[in-house]
Order: C-alpha cells, then sequence, then structure tokens
C-alpha cells in the first residue's frame, strides 16, 4: 500500500507521465490490468512503474538466482612439500600452485617434517620462501609460515579474477545444432577423412627394440634456476 499522497509516474512501456495524486496513478493501472509499483522509494517524490507484480517478483527472483550462479565461490587448494623433495617434485609442485592461483583459487604449502628433521625448521622457511618466490606473479602470502605439529604451511591468495566460463553458442545456430547427432556424422563424404589422413605427413617406422624418444616439458631458465637452488636439501640428522 502507498500512503505519499503524490507520486513519479512510469507507464508499462517505460514512458514518464510525470508526477500526479497517488489515487489517480492507483486508478490507471487498475485501468490497465496492472499493479502500481515503488521502483525507487526513496527518491522525491518516489517512483512507481505500473506492473504485473506477481511477474515482477518472478523476474526479480530469477535474476537473483542468475547472479548466484555466476558467482564462483574462492576454494582452498594444499600443495604438500618435505625437506628432502626432489627437483622434479618440487617442479612438478610449483606448476600445479601456479594452474590452482590462475583459477582464483586460494593454496596452502604445507611442509610436512619426520623424524629429526624437525629440529630444524629453517629448512622449512627456507623451502616456503623459495616457493613463493617462484609463483609471486601469481599469488601473494597472506602470512609468515606457521609452525604447527610436524607441519610448517603458508597460505597465498591469488592474484588473479576467477574465471566464470559459459559455454559458447555460435551466432544463428541453436544449442542443439552445436551437437551432432549419429545420423548427421554418417551424412559426411568419405573424401574427408581420405584427405585429411593424406594431410598428415607419415611417421618414419621405428626399429624393434629402439627406444621411442618422448618429448619432455623443459622449465624456463629462471624458474629451473630457483628450483635447483631450492631444492638441495639441507643435511640432517637421522
Amino acid at each position: 500500500m502507498i500512503r505519499i499522497p503524490q507520486v513519479r509516474v512510469i507507464d508499462e512501456e517505460g514512458n514518464q507521465l510525470g508526477v500526479m495524486p497517488t489515487p489517480r496513478a492507483l486508478e490507471m493501472a487498475q485501468d490497465r490490468g496492472l499493479d502500481l509499483v515503488e521502483v525507487a522509494p526513496m527518491a522525491a517524490p518516489p517512483v512507481t512503474k505500473f506492473l504485473d507484480f506477481g511477474q515482477y517478483k518472478y523476474d526479480l527472483t530469477k535474476k537473483e538466482k542468475e547472479a548466484k550462479r555466476r558467482q564462483r565461490s574462492v576454494t582452498f587448494k594444499e600443495v604438500r612439500l618435505s625437506p628432502k623433495i626432489g627437483i622434479g617434485d618440487f617442479e612438478t609442485k610449483v606448476h600445479r600452485a601456479i594452474e590452482f592461483l590462475e583459477e582464483g583459487d586460494r593454496i596452502k604449502v604445507t611442509v610436512r617434517f619426520r623424524g629429526r628433521e624437525l629440529t630444524h625448521p629453517e629448512l622449512g622457511r627456507n623451502l616456503l620462501a623459495k616457493f613463493t618466490d617462484l609463483v609471486k606473479d601469481h599469488g601473494l602470502a597472506e602470512r609468515t609460515p606457521v609452525l604447527e605439529g610436524k607441519s610448517m604451511f603458508i597460505t597465498m591468495a591469488s592474484t588473479h579474477k576467477p574465471k566464470v566460463v559459459d559455454a559458447p553458442v555460435r551466432p544463428g545456430r541453436s544449442s542443439e545444432e552445436t551437437v551432432p547427432t549419429p545420423g548427421s556424422q554418417a551424412m559426411e563424404p568419405a573424401e574427408t577423412t581420405e584427405s585429411t589422413a593424406a594431410a598428415t605427413p607419415a611417421e618414419a617406422p621405428v626399429s624393434p627394440g629402439e627406444p621411442v624418444a618422448t618429448p619432455e616439458k623443459v622449465p624456463s631458465a629462471p624458474v629451473k634456476k630457483a628450483i635447483t637452488a631450492a631444492s638441495a636439501p639441507a643435511t640432517t640428522g637421522e
């Protein structure tokens, strides 16, 4: 119930009807089979609009649900290290942490001590310092290293915005058309397969017993150098 004596009125098509007495605005809304809804109650005078109130509430609820669906909650991922971690494992952990941070996640980097390693907490601090230095372009440490029991950890926040990815739909085509059906695949000409095969260069045959080389991912020089320095474990008495 609108108790203000005068309101500014907008019709259902968005046209400004000006300021008028509230009873007159209510009468005009009823003549059109609509409701008089306050859309800006804090204005002077309040702004009202001719609307179907039920449809208006439904649209508001739908927009709220859509906004919640698009919100991406920031998750917390953990990366575990040890004072005697090898170069390859350390490199893998660094790249995995970068992937998490690029996705907008927070990470917890934990160093777990075993046996007498706990008497040398500086090993964990040095390892965490090297780790955070390698991923500093993607995340920032939220706190200094904390020792809890047999573990030392830090948390890092991403400097990237969380990604919200919607499935792309090609212009002019419905979503149903983007997925080929078995029937449509059967209608494709055989020449397509043949031309594709012809365009692919033939591989040299491999003699029996001859080892096959597989490509390896070579880290960049700065990262490799920092990883080598970080992974040289200090000798501890067992």
